[in-house]
Parts: C-alpha cells; sequence; structure tokens
C-alpha cells in the first residue's frame, strides 16, 4: 500500500486526482461542523446514543448526526436509496431491463436513485427534527427567541431546517459523485470511510487526553486497542482477500481463416462476496422496532421492555441478529450471482467446466459451490459480529473506545481502504502503459 502511494505521488495526473480526492473530503468534514441552529442538540445526542442503529449511522457520518450540524444526513439517505433501487430492480421487470441496457439505462437508474434520495432525505430530516429533538419546545430559550425573530409559524421553521438538511445530504452526494468522477475510488465508500476513521480517531484523541501523570491507564488502554485493531484488520483482510477458483476451459473454434479459443479461465468465488451489505441489512431490521418505539413518548414502557428482552447484549439478541445474517447472507448471494445467467454465458463462448457437463449441469454445480461458500461466509460474519467487541474488552473497559470501531465499520474500512489500493494500481498501470504504437 505505501509503495503504490509512492508510486502514484510522483505521477502528476494521479496526484492531481489524489489532491482533489482529499480537498473534496476535506469539504465533507468541514460541513459535517457547522451547526444548524434551532435545533436541541443535546437532546438529539442522547437520543442517538440511546439507540444502537442511530449510533452506528452517527458513527458512518462522523458523529455529524449526534452534533445535529449541516451533514447530519450523512450519505446516509443516497445508501438507502441505493439499495431499495437494486433491490427493485431485481424485482421489477421495467427497471431490469434499465440496468441492461448500457450507460443509457445506467444514468436513467442514477436519476431515480437521487428523486428517491431527496425523499428520503425528507423524511428522516422531518424525523430528526420533530421527534428526536423533541420538536420546538425542547428549543433552548435563546433559540426560540430567534427563531421568533425570524418565523412567526413553527411549522415554517420546520420547513426551513427540513430544506437545510436536505440540502446537506444531497451536497454530500454531490461531493461523492465528483470524487468518483474526478478523483480517485469510489466517492461514496470514501466518504463513509472517512466518517468511521473520523468517530475512531475522535474517541481516541478523547482517551488521550485524559492521560495525566498520576493516570496513565487511558494510554495503555488505547496501546491495548490498537495492538488488537491490528490483528483485526489483518484477519479480516485475509478472509475478505479469499475467493475460490472455478476453471474454466474454452474449446478452439476456427472462424473463417482464424482460431479462436483454447484459453483457460477462472470464475473468482469470494466467501464474503456479500460484503458489508448482510450486516447492515441485520443491523437495520432488529434494531427498526426499538428506534420507532422512541419516536413515540407514549411507548416508553414498550421501548424498555424491548430493550430488556431483544436489546443489543441478551441472548435472543444474539440468536436472532445471527439469523438475520444468515438470511440475508443466502439472500444477498443469489442477487450478485446468478448460476444459471453464469452457465448460459460459459456455453454461449463455448467453454466447459472440466468433469461438468454444460449447460443445467453446470449451473447446479456452479449453485452448490456458491451455497457452500456463503454458508461459510455466513459463518464469518457472524463471528465479526460479536467478536471484536469482546477482544477489544479484554484491553479496556471503557464502552466508548469499545466501540470506536463498529462491526459494520470495520468491515467497511477494509473494503474501502482494499478497493482504494485497487484502483490506484490500475491507475498507475494505465499510465506506465505506453502502447503497441511507441
Amino acid at each position: 500500500m505505501i509503495e503504490t502511494l509512492k508510486n502514484a505521488f510522483a505521477n502528476k495526473d494521479i496526484r492531481k486526482k489524489i489532491l482533489l480526492t482529499l480537498l473534496l473530503l476535506l469539504v465533507f468534514r468541514l460541513g459535517c461542523y457547522i451547526p444548524v441552529p434551532g435545533l436541541a442538540r443535546g437532546l438529539l445526542t442522547d437520543a442517538v446514543d440511546s439507540n444502537s442503529f442511530l449510533e452506528l449511522m452517527s458513527g458512518v457520518t462522523g458523529g455529524a448526526l449526534a452534533n445535529g450540524t449541516l451533514f447530519a444526513l450523512g450519505i446516509g439517505p443516497y445508501i438507502n436509496a441505493s439499495i431499495i433501487v437494486q433491490l427493485l430492480t431485481v424485482g421489477i421487470p421495467a427497471l431490469e431491463r434499465l440496468s441492461k441496457q448500457g450507460e443509457e439505462g445506467r444514468k436513467k437508474i442514477t436519476n431515480i436513485t437521487r428523486i428517491l434520495t431527496i425523499v428520503l432525505a425528507v423524511i428522516q430530516a422531518i424525523g430528526i427534527i420533530v421527534n428526536f429533538a423533541g420538536g420546538f419546545s425542547a428549543m433552548s430559550e435563546s433559540d426560540s427567541i430567534n427563531w421568533a425573530l425570524f418565523f412567526d409559524q413553527q411549522w415554517l421553521a420546520v420547513i426551513y431546517m427540513t430544506v437545510i438538511y436536505t440540502g446537506g445530504a444531497m451536497l454530500v452526494m454531490w461531493l461523492g459523485e465528483r470524487i468518483t468522477e474526478y478523483g480517485v475510488g469510489n466517492g461514496i465508500s470514501l466518504i463513509i470511510f472517512v466518517g468511521i476513521i473520523s468517530t475512531a480517531g475522535m474517541t481516541i484523541l478523547t482517551n488521550l487526553m485524559s492521560v495525566t501523570a498520576n493516570n496513565l491507564s487511558p494510554l495503555f488502554e488505547v496501546i491495548g486497542f490498537l495492538v488488537l485493531a491490528v490483528l483485526v484488520f489483518f484477519c479480516i483482510v485475509f478472509v475478505d482477500l479469499a475467493e475460490r477458483r472455478i476453471p474454466v476451459q474454452y474449446a478452439k473454434q476456427v472462424r473463417g481463416t482464424k482460431m479462436y479459443g483454447g484459453q483457460s479461465s477462472v470464475i473468482p468465488m469470494k466467501i464474503a462476496g456479500g460484503g458489508v451489505m448482510p450486516l447492515i441489512f441485520a443491523f437495520a431490521i432488529i434494531s427498526f422496532p426499538s428506534m420507532i418505539m422512541s419516536l413515540v413518548p407514549a411507548w416508553e414502557g414498550a421501548l424498555n421492555w424491548w430493550n430488556g428482552v431483544f436489546g443489543s447484549g441478551t441472548w435472543i439478541y444474539v440468536i436472532v441478529l445471527a439469523v438475520l445474517i444468515f438470511a440475508f447472507s443466502f439472500f444477498y448471494a443469489q442477487i450478485q450471482f446468478n448460476p444459471e445467467d453464469v452457465s448460459r454465458t460459459i456455453q454461449q463462448n463455448g467453454g466447459f467446466i472440466q468433469g461438468i457437463r454444460p449447460g443445467k449441469p453446470t449451473a447446479q454445480y456452479l449453485r452448490k459451490i456458491n451455497n457452500r461458500i456463503t454458508l461459510f461466509g455466513a459463518i464469518y460474519l457472524t463471528l465479526i459480529a460479536f467478536v471484536p467487541s469482546l477482544i477489544f474488552s479484554i484491553v479496556t473497559t471503557d464502552s466508548n473506545l469499545i466501540n470506536a470501531f463498529s462491526t459494520t465499520g470495520i468491515l467497511i474500512v477494509v473494503s474501502v481502504a482494499l478497493e482504494f489500493d485497487k484502483q490506484l494500481q490500475s491507475q498507475i498501470m494505465m499510465k506506465n502503459y505506453k502502447g503497441f504504437l511507441k
């Protein structure tokens, strides 16, 4: 990775792309510190800290959600819209046809995703303002006076703040798209990566600031945490790069005066092909009831009962979360890898898997291999969901430090870092390749 960065900065064009990427990411981080007037920040922070799913979303935004800043929604609405459109593409034939129409179809799907992003951003912004901030009755007296100077009706202030938060979410989406277009790597992934790293960095910095000459324990806890974090990252990278390669042989074909084929290739199948998506879906589903009950003050008793029975750390929570991870792992594997389509493509190009007949037998063989790999991937994701927090608790009892890297955050950081490294290597290879004319 270090050698790749050194080679990348040695090239002028790639260096400009990297610097532009860093500049746009800096703009994102600045927006995470711009406060929005009229919101009870303290109550919003308490509401986020008391909900595990909202705490996860706040970690992705670099703490902007808990602080109620301009980019409080972060890239969340766009991610949710992308997931919804991706799922609908599988179930709605019209969207499926658009996805297969090349560049023009992808542009239409992108526009649909942007429109859905605006809708979701408006809904989430209203939820934050009205529910989590306790409405305008929860404002401080000075905020109420300031709003009274500009608005005669509180609903007008709600509309204004909704526009601010929605505009912030769309600006984050725009930054991500500009990074993808003019920078290096996927802009949306890099924004999430920076948010998670920022949250972890601020937590570690807070612990280091509490170190005194008479109290060195926070320093040793941070050192132990960092050592274990490196070991966890190493294990995740080792599994993430692992793949099953299925050899495919292509028969020789004579077309006119030329001979084609006669080559061998492989079908790479990753153990964690679904990436972090099964974990995100599982955490979202299991946290959704408590999030809904927290919106209604009259359901406080039901919320306390739910947290006592299905709260994080209970045995029911562990079982349900493991079942959801397994279910979404297999569901997402079916979306990403279609054995029938792969078998048909191999057969049309004159290829075959040694020892397996083309057509239906090949599809059945690929499905069996995919199910086995998905099973191991689901077990791996289930272990990742619980093991890191248990390992970190060995060296520290500080809950903030233990949760500095959430389970989903660890997987996202690893995936984005590996993808960024691949993007840099491909950029370097393209710049160094002089072509056959030279």
